[in-house]
């Protein structure tokens, strides 16, 4: 099944909070780890986004998600030179598929960069599918190789 991360993202989200009004332990976990899976295989890491990209389970909503990310800045010698932290939000848009807005300082412009990676990475398709009882994800445009998986 093909979706957008952000829509997979969202509809586990979703799915998770569902489990935690109904006290289903089993699921809330299974739904979180697929969230977290996301996260590592499909969003920013690297490139200056060095510690990856997190999602924020407390501030997300139905209609809102959260994601926390780390710019590591370098100077003009090419020397890493101080941090940067950032809120990524993603709400619906009704003339494009998602509005993201970027919180923390802007040093050196970096909110225009990470709003393109992101915003990228989050609108890339993704498919979903079992492999001998395991839930996958892959992008079928770049590759075929496997990544992580979860146990289902």
């Amino acid at each position: 099944m093909k979706n957008k991360v952000y829509q997979e993202i969202a509809s586990r989200f979703n799915a998770r909070t569902n489990c935690e009004k109904r006290n289903n332990t089993e699921w809330h976990s299974k739904h979180e780890d697929a969230i977290d899976l996301l996260c590592k295989n499909f969003l920013p890491s690297g490139s200056g986004v060095n510690c990856g990209t997190k999602f924020d389970y407390d501030t997300s909503k139905d209609d809102k998600l959260v994601f926390i990310a780390s710019y590591h800045h370098m100077n003009e010698s090419g020397y890493y030179d101080g941090w940067t932290e950032h809120k990524i939000t993603v709400t619906p848009s009704l003339q494009s598929s998602i509005n993201l807005t970027i919180s923390g300082r802007n040093c050196n412009d970096i909110k225009d960069y990470l709003h393109e990676i992101f915003h990228h990475d989050l609108t890339q398709d993704i498919e979903s599918y079992l492999e001998d009882g395991e839930l996958k994800y892959r992008n079928p445009k770049k590759d075929t190789t496997k990544l992580d998986s979860l146990v289902h």
